[in-house]
């Protein structure tokens, strides 16, 4: 079962030395991975996410990682400082990566988090899954003639690999490119994880990596994010 955990930590520069407000985010997001990526690379995951949005008077720099069999908070949080200690360096050496004070928030994906490449796919063998078939004259496994157009499925995720996925519906089972399915969407089976012995807590907060830490308090409320850039 895929563990999910989060770190957070203030980071960056003195408020006094922020540049102007309303920057190019993208720019910075840009600026951002080319430090980022190869630290979470080298600690053996996958940089899922990467955003950059302006909260009051600091930017929030969130970070989504992930690897097979998941990540736990442990791991998270080893993450976090080293992401955080590059770019410490990378400021030293090169200039603001993001100007003034931030805040670093680390987190691994919820589930509620689109299936979208291969690897998304091969991390949720065994769970039910939403998604749409484009295009689709007819469905695998049913009868009869049906219009052309894209198509619902539900189907269990039996096995997948770098060309596609298998998939097991009510009408049996079936294999699809990726290039025939739209983004999965993980459905949750609270049934299903008391018949494995699982926790359901990774379902209690689908996706709280937009969180901000207590520690923020400084933060305007009536400035919330604004220029969000993902």
């Amino acid at each position: 079962m895929t563990q999910r955990g989060r770190a957070t930590r203030p980071t960056g520069r003195p408020r006094g030395a922020a540049g102007p407000r309303g920057g190019d985010l993208a720019a910075r997001r840009d600026r951002l991975r080319a430090v980022i990526e190869p630290v979470v690379n080298d600690a053996g995951y996958d940089l899922e996410d990467l955003s950059v949005s302006r909260a009051g008077r600091r930017h929030v720099v969130r970070v989504m990682v992930d690897t097979d069999g998941g990540i736990d908070l442990d791991a998270v949080a080893d993450v976090s400082r080293a992401v955080s200690a590059a770019l410490d360096a990378a400021e030293e050496t090169g200039g603001d990566i993001v100007a003034g004070e931030y805040q670093l928030e680390v987190s691994s994906p919820g589930v509620d988090r689109p299936l979208t490449l291969p690897r998304h796919w091969r991390r949720n063998v065994g769970r039910l899954v939403k998604v749409t078939a484009r295009g689709a004259a007819a469905l695998p496994g049913q009868r009869g003639e049906q219009p052309a157009g894209d198509r619902q499925l539900t189907g269990r995720v039996v096995a997948a690999d770098d060309e596609g996925v298998h998939l097991e519906t009510d009408d049996g089972r079936a294999a699809w490119a990726y290039a025939q399915l739209g983004p999965g969407r993980v459905q949750v089976e609270f049934t299903r994880l008391a018949e494995l012995g699982e926790p359901d807590d990774e379902f209690d907060d689908a996706d709280d990596s937009d969180e901000i830490d207590d520690d923020s308090d400084d933060i305007d409320d009536e400035d919330d994010v604004e220029d969000e850039e993902r």
